[in-house]
């Protein structure tokens, strides 16, 4: 990877990439089998990460899906795709973009597959989610943080 400013090589690695958590429920089974399919699916996205010493981290995305029929819920599927990475020699700038959308593009194809593979054990037709611009995503965020920081009033003591 590229130079830093003090001149180490920055350093990136995965250490591990696991599923965290996963639920799947599907209410009104079996009777929601004999309903005409033409679901609205609902789509709920989020991120984390946090330190864990040594240049490691912890990145988590979490997906919630929920599928209803009318008002019956067919399957409600939640999943928390984890990984631990090595960021050596970033700045914190860098270590937020890396974190916000380098490693969730790295965890999002493994949460999509473990999506659609509990749907379709659940008996449903597969859910196949479209892909994310996770750079998007933070550069939303990021300007969403600066216009609160800008909104909010200062305080002089």
């Amino acid at each position: 990877m590229a130079e830093n400013a003090t001149g180490q090589d920055k350093q990136f690695a995965i250490q591990k990439l696991y599923l965290k958590d996963v639920s799947f429920e599907s209410p009104n089974s079996p009777a929601i089998f004999t309903e005409s399919w033409e679901p609205r699916v609902d789509f709920n996205l989020n991120s984390g990460a946090q330190s864990l010493g040594n240049d490691h981290f912890e990145a988590t995305l979490t997906i919630t899906a929920t599928a209803k029929l009318g008002e019956n819920t067919a399957y409600l599927v939640e999943i928390c795709q984890a990984g631990i990475f090595t960021l050596s020699n970033f700045n914190e700038q860098e270590l937020g973009h890396m974190l916000g959308t380098y490693c969730l593009n790295i965890l999002y194809p493994f949460a999509r597959e473990a999506v659609s593979d509990l749907v379709i054990k659940g008996g449903f037709p597969p859910l196949l989610l479209a892909p994310v611009n996770f750079d998007a995503l933070y550069a939303q965020h990021l300007a969403q943080q600066q216009a609160g920081q800008q909104a909010a009033p200062h305080t002089l003591n």
